[in-house]
């Protein structure tokens, strides 16, 4: 009888209730992802990096799907890799954040018409200090 411990896995699997949240802020990050192509307001970027966090840890068969999709792969496989951001990704964003703070301060009350901007404004300066990632072909 050997007295040797047994191997221990590198990660041991999560319980399935775990697993279950993750999937679900994977659905949810990934919908509002979704919603934010067509809202200015809403980006799209941060929404779906949070799914591929969320879905790595819930479920490698959607971490594979989103990391192999044609439009958001590239982008996700850039971010984990290089921690970087196309630049006509970062103009893009920016450009929308500075279009949807500017409406917002037409549309919302005096001391809440500054919070759009400056939290999108927070977002640009981060976002813009992100190095380039490589265009794709």
């Amino acid at each position: 009888m050997s007295t040797e411990p047994l191997p221990v896995p590198a990660t041991a699997p999560r319980p399935a209730w775990q697993r279950h949240l993750w999937m679900a802020g994977g659905f949810a990050a990934l919908l509002l992802g979704f919603i934010g192509i067509f809202l200015p307001l809403l980006p799209t970027t941060p929404f779906i990096l949070l799914a591929a966090f969320c879905f790595s840890n819930g479920s490698p068969r959607w971490e594979r799907w989103l990391l192999t999709h044609p439009r958001f792969g590239p982008m996700t496989r850039q971010w984990r890799e290089h921690r970087a951001v196309p630049r006509r990704a970062k103009q893009l964003a920016i450009a929308m954040m500075t279009v949807s703070s500017v409406g917002c301060w037409w549309v919302l009350a005096h001391p809440w018409r500054w919070m759009p901007g400056l939290c999108c404004l927070a977002v640009g300066i981060w976002l813009w200090r992100l190095p380039d990632a490589a265009p794709r072909p």
